[in-house]
């Protein structure tokens, strides 16, 4: 069985209010015709198909168009709900989806209707599994959508066990992958599929957290020991996860954060068969608008390179050293030049010396300040502002002194 791994589309983000949207129908044709290319079986999506719980209608309307040409009556697609879907509404067309081979999941708890939907068959299923056949090849796959703290909390409600409730969001997670794994078999093809964030993931600072403070965090050591292959969505850059488990997170197809300017972004092309190792290849996609960040000696330089850049479609973030503030009328002239300029950042003497001037743990409160606002926020703080924390933080330490005094 060769399957596809991707997830995290976040279909209708923008980059700090600018759209993404053609670029996602770039892509997306471009994934059609990989899939093709590659003869899969089964494409599976891990979550994070939109990039808020109500989407645009484009958005919409684009993921409805991919998946009608990704079935094509021929292969299976699996979606899973992420942390940015709304689970209610992905699943919503589920009872008119499974014809075209298309099974939607929202919550942990979500059941498959069994039976011969042509192409493909659904053997067995209950809340949280499906076994399927397709071409003759068996699967057992284990589907958790994202298990929210209210979704855990729904699956474990039954068994009202005090001692099983206080258990940490990771050990709850583990025994859903274990209980669930009594259904892996050594005929059938074994595959997990979930969005999580699982420790010693790599973040890249464009992922909305699960949760603040790590409580969300699920260990290694709660994944599904027995799948060949577990299929992971949330972060943001594609990479294996542990060298003992076939874990991998996809990625996300764009470049949704300067942070990400340098990766290379991919889906999993797996072969599987029962009883065997996983074969895993990277298919990568193109860069369809990098990202490039520009740091200047002035504005002049700047110009130069807005003039150098002209005719390249590109996001573009400058940061400027000046000795004053930067004039608007050579703001404007570099918009005009270069229209997908995403942040132009003057960088003045007195904010070096400021830098220079801070000590050790202040600085380590401003990086830890900018990086909570960019994951809050989806796009860094301004001057403003930093400035502004900044000066509550000292005022704050100025209070301390005079009370302790």
């Amino acid at each position: 069985m060769r399957i596809l791994h991707t997830s995290d589309w976040h279909l209708g983000k923008s980059l700090e209010n600018f759209s993404r949207i053609e670029e996602q129908e770039k892509f997306l044709e471009d994934f059609v015709q990989m899939v093709e290319e590659n003869n899969v079986d089964l494409v599976i999506i891990a979550g994070d198909i939109y990039d808020s719980s109500n989407p645009p209608a484009r958005a919409e309307m684009l993921f409805y168009t991919t998946l009608k040409k990704l079935s094509n009556g021929e292969r299976v697609i699996l979606v899973i709900a992420g942390n940015h879907d709304n689970p209610e509404r992905l699943s919503a067309a589920s009872p008119f989806a499974y014809e075209h081979g298309v099974i939607l999941l929202g919550t942990p708890k979500s059941i498959v209707p069994k039976g011969d939907f042509g192409k493909f068959k659904i053997l067995d299923s209950g809340e949280g599994f499906l076994e399927i056949e397709i071409k003759g090849e068996k699967a057992v796959i284990i589907a958790l959508p994202y298990p929210s703290e209210k979704r855990l909390n729904e699956i474990f409600t039954s068994e009202l066990e005090e001692e099983k409730r206080q258990k940490s969001y990771s050990e709850r997670v583990g025994e859903i992958f274990n209980d669930l794994s009594k259904k892996y078999r050594e005929d059938t093809i074994n595959i997990a599929v979930s969005h999580i964030f699982v420790a010693g993931g790599e973040e890249s600072g464009s992922e909305r957290p699960i949760q603040l403070g790590g409580s969300f965090t699920v260990e290694i050591r709660h994944l599904p020991q027995k799948a060949q292959y577990i299929a992971l969505g949330h972060l943001h850059k594609p990479q294996r996860i542990s060298s003992t488990l076939p874990a991998y997170y996809s990625g996300s197809p764009l470049q949704y954060s300067k942070s990400e300017m340098n990766h290379s972004k991919c889906a999993y092309l797996v072969d599987l068969k029962a009883g065997e190792p996983a074969l895993v290849k990277e298919i990568y996609f193109k860069n369809y608008k990098p990202i490039e960040v520009f740091r200047c000696n002035g504005i002049e330089e700047a110009l130069e390179i807005c003039n150098e850049y002209r005719d390249k479609d590109i996001w573009a973030y400058f940061e400027i050293k000046s000795e004053s503030p930067l004039p608007s009328s050579k703001i404007k002239e570099m918009k005009s030049i270069l229209p997908d300029i995403v942040e132009i950042k003057p960088i003045l003497p007195e904010d070096e010396m400021e830098i220079e001037d801070y000590e050790i743990d202040e600085k380590s409160v401003k990086e830890l300040f900018e990086e909570f606002y960019l994951k809050e926020n989806k796009v860094p703080p301004t001057e403003e502002v930093l400035e502004l924390f900044m000066s509550i933080i000292k005022e704050e330490d100025e209070e301390d002194e005079t009370s302790e005094a």
